[in-house]
């Protein structure tokens, strides 16, 4: 019989998937819950037309060997064995408008990241090395972000204090050059009078210090996670949907599932949305006022993507992945019109691997309100359920194809030719396969005017029940590993971790 202390990890996002390897690998008994059939969350992937689809993460950074993301893949023994290629050193990310022929290149690195913006903006240089000064002095205010111990793990700093569209135009009146610096804000659902200056510095930074997409699709660090638990003594049982979280005596005893199996264990994780985790918990130690301070958080925007097939060798593949703004302001594209949109879209290449010249597929994801989706909402396609939608639906998804593609050939007129096929997710997609009840892939909005408020903390008042996710501290593949981090240290210690993190290297 095992002498292991116990963790139920409830879901398998990268947050479940990260404390599910550190912890199997540390020696502890790990049991991965998932309610889908496949693992990973938003590193889901599907195939149509033989060609592999990302559901949500198209590329990362801070991979380069020395930077924090590689050190814990390091660390998890999975940095070797990822497919992945660079990204375009002068064009990561291409920032382009409507009615402006220019596109305005992010490059990686700081040095070649300032004067390429430099080249384009020469009566901007000292607003341009201001900004990268203070991306780089916000992400050293946050020690465990470079995984360094320190006394506070709370996102919390001056940089935390400000809204990003109000700190960048605080350094140039330049109003192109402002929307260009904000230009990736899709990365993070930038909101311009509301996201931290602290949130818009922690995500960019990775990418600037190294861009990267994968060979064979995002799912690839799932199914390598998933190996560390497993090869250390783990379990992952997929089509397991957790209802109950059941506490006795102050400490959560089991999990329940909806088939009535009950999982006992020493130690629970949720990777599940933390109000969603609280409807979950039975107990009388979480006060209804935690409950409903979780309730009321506003959870950021969810996509409309377009995932396109195209025909063989006809359309030309691009290392860089491309921003659009409708109009001259990158922070109005989340609170749209419904006869506007859209407003603004990110489009991301997958290269041909027998003629790397090529493009196989284009990815075009853009912001949708899950109300435009409420009239479907009592229909669920899931793991256990699926339910047709209807004609109207169908031809919902159809009109909103075509204004997206009009939209697209205004920049990309080449690629109209060159469509094999086209599949849609809406936010009903991601409500159902990602779990959250509005189809949110960003989590809880961050909000400078109160940023502890919207920074949830993995330790709840049940003294062996924890949270991750995307949802604590931040989001994105770096966000979410940092913040596992901070929640397995709760049982193995902060410095412990982070010296073994380093001594890997």
């Amino acid at each position: 019989m095992s002498t292991k202390q116990k963790v139920i990890i409830v879901g398998s996002g990268i947050g479940g998937l990260v404390c599910g390897a550190i912890l199997a690998k540390e020696g502890y008994d790990v049991l991965v819950l998932e309610r889908n059939k496949q693992i990973g969350g938003c590193l889901q992937i599907f195939v149509r037309d033989k060609l592999i689809f990302n559901s949500s993460v198209h590329y990362i950074g801070g991979l380069e060997k020395g930077q924090n993301l590689y050190k814990v893949f390091k660390y998890l023994d999975i940095i070797d064995q990822l497919e992945m290629h660079k990204l375009d050193d002068v064009a990561f990310d291409k920032i382009i408008f409507n009615n402006d022929e220019k596109e305005y290149h992010y490059a990686q690195g700081y040095d070649n990241f300032v004067s390429t913006l430099v080249q384009d903006f020469p009566e901007e240089e000292q607003a341009i090395l201001k900004y990268v000064e203070a991306i780089q002095l916000a992400c050293e205010s946050f020690p465990l972000y470079n995984l360094q111990e320190s006394d506070d793990y709370n996102l919390a700093s001056e940089f935390s204090e400000i809204d990003t569209q109000t700190f960048i135009a605080s350094l140039t009146n330049n109003i192109r050059l402002q929307n260009v610096l904000a230009g990736n804000n899709i990365l993070y659902a930038g909101i311009g009078n509301k996201t931290p200056f602290s949130v818009h510095a922690l995500v960019l930074n990775s990418y600037i210090e190294s861009a990267w997409t994968f060979k064979k699709g995002s799912g690839q660090i799932a199914k390598l996670l998933a190996k560390v638990i497993t090869n250390n003594g783990g379990e992952i049982k997929k089509r397991c949907d957790v209802l109950k979280l059941v506490d006795i005596d102050g400490k959560i005893q089991y999990a329940e599932t909806k088939d009535g199996k009950k999982y006992t264990a020493d130690f629970f994780i949720s990777n599940v949305h933390p109000s969603q985790t609280m409807q979950m918990v039975e107990s009388t130690t979480i006060r209804n006022v935690y409950k409903n301070r979780l309730k009321s958080l506003e959870n950021s925007v969810s996509v409309f993507v377009l995932y396109i097939s195209l025909k063989p060798n006809t359309y030309l593949h691009s290392n860089s992945n491309y921003y659009y703004f409708e109009e001259n302001d990158a922070w109005n594209s989340i609170d749209y019109e419904e006869s506007k949109w859209p407003l603004s879209y990110g489009l991301f290449y997958s290269k041909c691997n027998k003629n790397p010249k090529y493009a196989e597929s284009v990815t075009i994801m853009t912001y949708m309100k899950y109300s435009e989706v409420e009239e479907w909402q009592h229909t669920y396609n899931t793991v256990t359920t699926s339910q047709e939608r209807g004609d109207s639906y169908a031809q919902f998804k159809e009109n909103k194809k075509n204004k997206l593609l009009q939209t697209i050939y205004k920049k990309f007129p080449d690629i109209e030719d060159s469509i094999q096929s086209c599949y849609i997710s809406t936010p009903l997609s991601y409500r159902d396969y990602m779990g959250t009840d509005d189809g949110s892939i960003y989590g809880v909005v961050k909000d400078y005017k109160d940023p502890i408020r919207t920074y949830i903390s993995p330790v709840t008042k049940l003294p062996n029940l924890f949270l991750t996710g995307q949802n604590i501290k931040l989001h994105g593949i770096l966000g979410v590993t940092i913040s596992s981090i901070v929640c397995c240290s709760t049982l193995l210690g902060i410095k412990n971790l982070l010296q073994k993190i380093e001594d890997a290297q």
